[in-house]
């Protein structure tokens, strides 16, 4: 399938197999390596690639414990689910008064999502960037890269705004994570597309300078499109004809010249939710009674709802992602770009974050890249909208800003 419910399951890939079907993705063991949490921190390891200090699993409460105790004081752990995805079954431990009630809270939680209750822990990681590295590889062991994506404006550990490439970050440090993950999809022997996601973190305090490898997503992601938008590379046709046999050559791609990136891309994942004045999240149902997405040079909305289309608390509450690209090696001009569409976007009947997107395009942290995963939480009481402001009066940034 390539996408979906079923995207990352190998007893359906299997079963593919046995009947001579296709199956659009990773073979089938990458899909069991990598949706194995733990596994794939072993994998990294083994191609000397840098992970956080953790326990593989699955764990019990107990070892849980025993690994939180010797961690520096003062640091946190993360709880995380072994066969995880959308940061569900994740939950941060702050104390050790708290492990044996969010242990079985992430536990059930992951159980109900993904089918397996089985856990793995890991030192969490403050004030993070979270980078993550699009993967592209044939079946005849050949292997590159589409370049980065900055994914830090998270909530709860889910994706909110994906940016392609990352912006204000060290050559040599985007160098280091890229050629990590080339190495690691190597080592494997990967094939298809797939994402390998790193945290950048601070080690002298200055300037993200170090990073580590947390996880490996065979699928395609969700935040596909940035890279799509900046490369000029259609990855949803790109691993339908790698999965028919093309070569990596043959679908335009060089192993050792990647594609250019042209200026910037941003992706504004629109969700159907209110958000309260203490920053809870809810989802918002019921009929959509206007739908009218933004048109233009470097604007793209990828949707499937209409109006009339009545949602549902069934599935994820994204109904639309906009998608904003600019030529401009400048990245305040794709951010004014972004904020011109949001702007014009009109979605009624239901509430949606869109206003939520259009106070982060406009922070003064997201306009000069002072980001990580952080960000909303530590700037929540000027993020959550107000009053709605008029969709043409929305502010376009000075370039300025930028140089601050």
């Amino acid at each position: 399938p390539g996408y979906g419910f079923l995207a990352e399951n190998p007893e359906f890939a299997k079963r593919c197999q046995e009947e001579g079907i296709i199956f659009i993705g990773p073979n089938v063991e990458m899909l069991e390596l990598f949706g194995d949490k733990g596994r794939a921190r072993l994998a990294a390891k083994n191609s000397k690639i840098p992970t956080p200090s953790g326990l593989e699993g699955p764990i019990t409460i107990e070892s849980a414990t025993e690994f939180f105790s010797t961690l520096p004081e003062g640091s946190r752990m993360m709880l995380k689910a072994i066969g995880g995805a959308g940061g569900r079954g994740t939950r941060a431990i702050n104390n050790l008064s708290e492990i044996e009630r969010l242990f079985k809270r992430c536990q059930s939680e992951a159980r109900r999502s993904f089918g397996n209750g089985d856990l793995y822990a890991e030192q969490l990681i403050e004030n993070a960037r979270h980078i993550e590295v699009q993967i592209i590889g044939d079946h005849f062991g050949n292997v590159t890269h589409l370049w980065e994506r900055e994914c830090s404006i998270q909530r709860r550990y889910q994706k909110l705004v994906e940016i392609a490439p990352a912006p204000f970050i060290a050559e040599s440090l985007r160098d280091e994570i890229i050629e990590s993950a080339v190495k690691l999809a190597n080592s494997v022997g990967y094939s298809n597309i797939g994402t390998f996601e790193f945290l950048t973190y601070q080690s002298n305090q200055a300037e993200y300078d170090s990073f580590v490898f947390i996880e490996g997503n065979p699928r395609l992601q969700v935040e596909h499109t940035v890279t799509e938008e900046v490369t000029g590379v259609d990855i949803v046709q790109s691993q339908i004809r790698l999965a028919e046999g093309a070569t990596l050559s043959e679908i335009g791609l060089d192993v050792n010249n990647p594609p250019m990136v042209r200026g910037y891309a941003i992706q504004n994942r629109i969700n159907c939710e209110t958000i309260s004045n203490s920053g809870q999240i809810k989802p918002s149902t019921g009929k959509i009674t206007r739908y009218s997405a933004p048109r233009g040079p470097g604007i793209r909305t990828d949707s499937f709802v209409y109006s009339g289309y009545e949602t549902t608390m069934a599935f994820d509450s994204l109904i639309a992602k906009l998608i904003c690209h600019s030529n401009s090696s400048n990245f305040l001009d794709a951010v004014n770009r972004s904020k011109q569409a949001l702007g014009e976007f009109d979605i009624d009947g239901v509430e949606t974050n869109l206003e939520f997107h259009l106070k982060i395009m406009s922070h003064p942290e997201f306009i000069c890249g002072k980001i990580n995963t952080h960000f909303l939480d530590r700037n929540l009481s000027e993020l959550i909208p107000n009053e709605p402001p008029s969709r043409r009066d929305i502010g376009i940034s000075q370039p300025t800003a930028v140089e601050k």
